[in-house]
């Protein structure tokens, strides 16, 4: 197989199933404990997977008791995978499972960071964030063999970096608290003040934030599974991804970014 060539703009970011031979029913492990139904392990097919690469209880995920699957977001990583990287062969065709559940971890996270770097592109553009997004887009179309050896600790860190410049600009006033990495889980927060505070990595599970105004919080990486968000405002958070309001609950009356979508069960 040749290896891929670069691409010259962003790879999609959003995923298109259509296009992926169902990576992530196949290579990653499931875990019961996680809202997956059962324990599964990696490389192993669901047993909901049909031969078509389609899932059979797609539309009642959440009432058969796999919540996981509606949680989980690849970023548009499965169809890069299976389109680019393997040149649309198939794992059915293939004997290197355990090599393409690498590939896809990855790039998941490839597609992460551009995803964060893409909103810096779009609400305050920098040359430093620019440079790095271009890096990242040649990364993704790069053969297996390369991006397993991509460091990633060292790439996460100066897209962390790029990220923290990128809040402080934004932010027109004095920086709110810091809650970075703490564990918060389960507390009712509606009355703390959290408009422009540092969230990122917070514990946040089952955390009651109904009502909260986050302005331009900053929610990287915040563990938001089953947080309460009704009426909440999160039209200027910082860095907040698809997966982590998938795994929170809202309503009608909360207010989403506008490059995300508002999850069905809400």
């Amino acid at each position: 197989m040749s290896a891929p060539r670069a691409p010259s703009t962003t790879p999609s970011l959003v995923a298109d199933c259509g296009s992926c031979f169902a990576l992530c029913c196949v290579l990653l492990p499931f875990q019961a404990a996680s809202g997956f139904g059962i324990d599964k392990p990696g490389g192993t097919p669901c047993p909901h997977l049909a031969t078509d690469d389609r899932c059979s209880i797609h539309s009642t995920l959440r009432e058969d008791g796999w919540p996981g699957c509606s949680v989980f977001e690849c970023f548009g990583a499965g169809q890069q995978v299976s389109q680019v990287t393997y040149g649309a062969v198939s794992w059915r065709e293939q004997d290197n499972l355990p090599e393409m559940a690498a590939v896809l971890s990855v790039m998941r996270l490839l597609h992460e960071m551009l995803a964060h770097l893409g909103e810096v592109g779009r609400r305050t553009p920098a040359g430093d964030a620019a440079a790095l997004e271009t890096e990242i887009v040649h990364l993704t179309a790069a053969s297996p063999t390369e991006l397993l050896s991509v460091d990633l600790d060292d790439l996460q860190r100066r897209v962390g970096g790029v990220l923290d410049a990128a809040a402080a600009r934004l932010r027109t006033g004095p920086p709110g608290p810091s809650y970075r990495h703490e564990d918060l889980a389960g507390r009712d927060l509606r009355r703390w003040m959290l408009r422009d505070a540092d969230l990122r990595g917070a514990l946040l599970i089952r955390a009651d934030l109904r009502g909260q105004d986050l302005g331009r919080t900053d929610l990287l990486g915040a563990d938001l599974r089953d947080a309460d968000l009704r009426g909440a405002d999160l039209r200027d958070v910082l860095f907040l991804g698809q997966p982590q309001l998938n795994g929170a609950r809202g309503d009608a009356l909360t207010s989403v970014p506008g490059h995300l979508r508002r999850p069905g069960h809400w």
